[in-house]
């Protein structure tokens, strides 16, 4: 499935606070042999191809001058409202080779997990690749199944790549694994009252020398 995002070319003049006033978000994309544009993209429009396309996925910006094959490198986030309010694209040369960061998705069910009490510790939530654009994909479904005992590991180097993408991330790096949950050890809780008794005893003996 292609992702496309039709845009337009921004003028550097223009406030960003205005653009972003009428639905747009304000965007560079850049490459190698690109120097960097100013483009804004309608905000829903780009939200759209944001959540179907992530960071490791091709998305073709459609502008005035011909389209754009990209990746989207970096989404600056409202922190109050959560909405991006700009975007940076990374534009990719035909033929090369790319390296990003592919989400990692679990699925299945662990007998560690399940049967032992073990808890699941997601180590990473993204493995590091380097591919051709066309074969990036989208994330990675990892199955926590293997996952039978107390000292079970997933290694990055145990999830199947697709053919003609390579892995960064170091094979040893652990993805997923068990770890065993800790009892509770209860801790005494101190008498205030007696503490309080105490306290007034020595304070009534120790006025009781001073008047000798």
């Amino acid at each position: 499935m292609t992702i496309t995002l039709k845009g337009e070319i921004r003028d550097p003049k223009t406030k960003l606070s205005a653009i972003r006033a009428e639905g747009f978000i304000p965007a560079v994309f850049y490459g190698h042999n690109q120097e960097a544009t100013p483009c804004v993209f309608a905000a829903n429009e780009f939200v759209k191809a944001w959540k179907a396309a992530g960071e490791s996925t091709v998305v073709v910006l459609e502008m005035p001058k011909g389209k754009v094959n990209a990746l989207i490198t970096e989404v600056q986030v409202d922190p109050v409202k959560g909405m991006p309010i700009h975007a940076d694209f990374y534009v990719i040369e035909k033929g090369h080779e790319v390296t990003v960061k592919v989400p990692v998705e679990f699925t299945g069910v662990s007998e560690a997990v399940k049967t032992l009490g073990g808890q699941l510790v997601k180590v990473m939530h993204d493995l590091e690749v380097k591919a051709q654009p066309e074969n990036l994909p989208h994330s990675f479904t990892v199955d926590i199944a293997p996952l039978v005992a107390l000292d079970s590991q997933i290694l990055a180097e145990s999830i199947v790549l697709p053919k003609g993408v390579t892995l960064v991330t170091h094979g040893n790096e652990v993805v997923a694994a068990i770890a065993v949950a800790k009892e509770e050890v209860e801790t005494p809780v101190m008498d205030l009252s007696a503490i309080e008794v105490e306290k007034k005893g020595k304070k009534e003996e120790e006025a009781t020398e001073e008047a000798k």
